[in-house]
């Protein structure tokens, strides 16, 4: 089975990547890269000569020939760089120039600029720069690829201050789409036609950060290189920047390093049988194609790298989808123009427009589907790397713990007495690694366990080693859900291996009061104005009290005791106080206080009457 499969897989890689992959070690690859950042005549361009060293040495860990990396070049100098580099690129089978710095439109035409230019008037744009024609004629002679990569795309200050002869002539904002004549040619701008690149704010560009990141990914294709190029530029800058590409490639992949060959080693008798299986997943990921991932799947049907190709499988349809889908946009958006330009009547012309947009709309809808599968196809790689490296500690350890008991067994053995050789003999053979079983510790286990319990959706704590309450509820979720029957009391090997066989998320996620579940994350609850969140996690209406009626029961209580002050004083009976002009003392005995009113005239004041 894994001979056919290997026969297979290397079928696929052969046919993905014919034969410029395959001779990729014997090509001749030249590159000139150019970064201007000391212009004399405008304000100074912090990135260009820090990308254009970024970039040369990308090219020259890739293994080019010759990799010519020149900085701040003038007229003279620019006109020197691209005669001697057209000399080296007949002789090439691979030819790129990327430059850096800035470039201008003028009608229709895109020049890039020295750093002694001073463009004073539309007219010296044809004297002081050089047309993108002059570039493309260096590359010209180079037999099997001929690459363009231009961060000239920046916000020109040329074109502010430039007198135009003309009123009509055109300045464009950012270049000008082209059209490489040539075929094998290809044309990266930094930004999409007519639109600017940003100089970002880190110590390189957006665009070149990409370019050394995705271009020399060994056996990937130039055009899906620069998709994902596309991709992380559009992320980084918040969707304000897209690079594009112009031109075409044949029907081969062509990748700027070859795919680097496999090497199967046979399976010894203690060999990992997951090792197997791991090769034959790498091969098929350097094919990168449906022919290898089906193979792959045809021969492992199951298990946790079945479950890994089967989101690559979809990465690759998804793809597959994209390509068509832009090779009809573009069809349609050709028959749109060439109905224009004949002058064909109104309702064909709108049928065109209709099937273009309508193509349009479903290339958006391929490229948004793409992202999406790409990016579960990265999770599960990542999954993947974590799996093998989790089990690679293991590994090491386990072999660690066991060259240090065979050390401290042969130490033993050479501290006996000679006549105890032949029982010290028995000892070492008694802990010979063949026999020895695993020696993580409890705690190294548990850990162990409890990262994948993460992983899968099963455990919200951290991964501590202390197999506690928490750690035991959450392996009872995963046999729930999982349906298994694992013991939660203990963190084994067996737990470890059946939830590493799970690609994705097992137990369902559980979200705190007034969040709700959307997919992997747990999101906020937002409820519009006059609702407020309930028990049960549900929007509900406000109801509305009527307020407290302070002010009243405030003047209820003013009345209350109005009343309470205005009412005459009753009697005082002996042994009470009576105040006077001398001060208060107690009622004398015999003697009460006469608070009647005589001769119609009030007493404000109680008298102390003694008979």
């Amino acid at each position: 089975m894994r001979l056919r499969l290997f026969v297979l897989l290397i079928l696929a890689t052969w046919l993905s990547t014919g034969l410029g992959t395959g001779s990729a070690l014997a090509e001749k690859r030249v590159a000139l890269v150019m970064g201007n950042s000391a212009y004399k005549n405008v304000a100074r361009l912090a990135n260009p000569a820090n990308d254009a060293a970024l970039v040369g040495g990308m090219f020259r860990k890739a293994g080019f020939e010759t990799v010519d990396v020149r900085l701040d070049l003038n007229v003279v100098d620019m006109r020197k760089a691209l005669r001697e580099f057209g000399s080296k690129a007949r002789e090439a089978d691979v030819a790129v120039i990327y430059y850096a710095g800035h470039g201008i439109e003028l009608d229709g035409t895109n020049y890039l600029i020295p750093t002694d230019a001073a463009l004073e008037t539309d007219t010296d744009v044809l004297d002081e720069a050089f047309p993108l024609d002059r570039v493309l004629f260096a590359i010209e002679p180079a037999k099997q690829l001929r690459l363009v990569i231009l961060d000239a795309c920046r916000d020109n200050p040329f074109a502010k201050t430039m007198k135009r002869t003309v009123a009509s002539r055109a300045i464009g904002r950012g270049l000008a789409k082209v059209e490489p004549t040539s075929p094998n040619t290809m044309i990266a701008f930094a930004a999409k036609a007519g639109s600017t690149a940003s100089d970002g704010d880190a110590k390189n560009s957006p665009f070149a950060t990409a370019l050394v990141e995705r271009l020399p990914m060994p056996g990937l294709d130039l055009r899906k290189a620069f998709g994902f190029v596309r991709d992380d530029v559009l992320k980084n800058t918040g969707y304000k920047q897209e690079p594009y590409v112009y031109g075409s490639l044949g029907g081969d992949d062509v990748p700027l390093v070859a795919a680097k060959p496999v090497v199967t080693a046979p399976q010894g008798p203690t060999a990992n049988p997951q090792d197997g299986i791991r090769r034959d997943y790498e091969l098929a990921l350097q094919t990168g194609n449906r022919d290898g991932w089906e193979a792959f799947l045809q021969a492992y049907p199951d298990g946790f790298y079945a479950g890994l190709a089967r989101a690559q499988l979809k990465n690759v349809a998804a793809e597959e989808a994209r390509a068509a889908a832009v090779a009809k946009a573009r069809q349609a958006e050709d028959e749109k123009a060439r109905l224009t330009a004949e002058r064909a009547n109104k309702a064909e012309q709108d049928k065109a427009a209709a099937a273009a947009k309508a193509a349009e709309d479903a290339r958006l809808a391929a490229e948004k589907a793409k992202q999406i599968e790409e990016a579960k196809a990265a999770a599960a790689e990542q999954r993947r790397k974590d799996a093998e490296a989790a089990a690679a500690k293991v590994l090491a350890d386990k072999q660690a713990a066991e060259k240090a008991l065979a050390d401290k067994a042969a130490a033993e053995l050479a501290a006996k007495p000679a006549n105890d050789k032949a029982q010290g003999e028995q000892k070492v053979a008694a802990v010979t690694p063949a026999q020895s079983s695993p020696s993580l510790s409890p705690q190294e286990t548990a850990k162990l366990v409890q990262s994948e319990l993460r992983r899968v959706g099963c455990l919200a704590a951290s991964a501590d080693g202390e197999w506690n309450a928490s750690s035991q509820r959450s392996l009872t979720l995963f046999n729930k859900y999982a349906g298994t029957k694992l013991d939660a009391k203990l963190a084994s090997f067996e737990a470890l291996d059946a939830i590493k066989a799970k690609p994705g998320r097992v137990c369902p996620l559980v979200c705190d009061h007034g969040f709700k579940a959307d997919g992997d994350a747990c999101v906020k609850i937002t409820c519009r104005a006059g609702y407020r969140i309930n028990d049960d996690n549900e929007c509900e209406k406000v109801q509305d009290k009527k307020p407290v009626a302070a002010r009243e029961d405030a003047k209820k209580r003013d009345t209350e005791r109005k009343q309470t002050e205005a009412a005459p004083a009753k009697p005082q009976a002996s042994g009470q106080m009576y105040c006077g002009p001398a001060g208060c003392r107690p009622v004398a005995k015999g003697c009460h206080l006469d608070t009647q009113p005589r001769n119609g005239n009030i007493i404000t004041s109680p008298r102390e009457i003694c008979n």
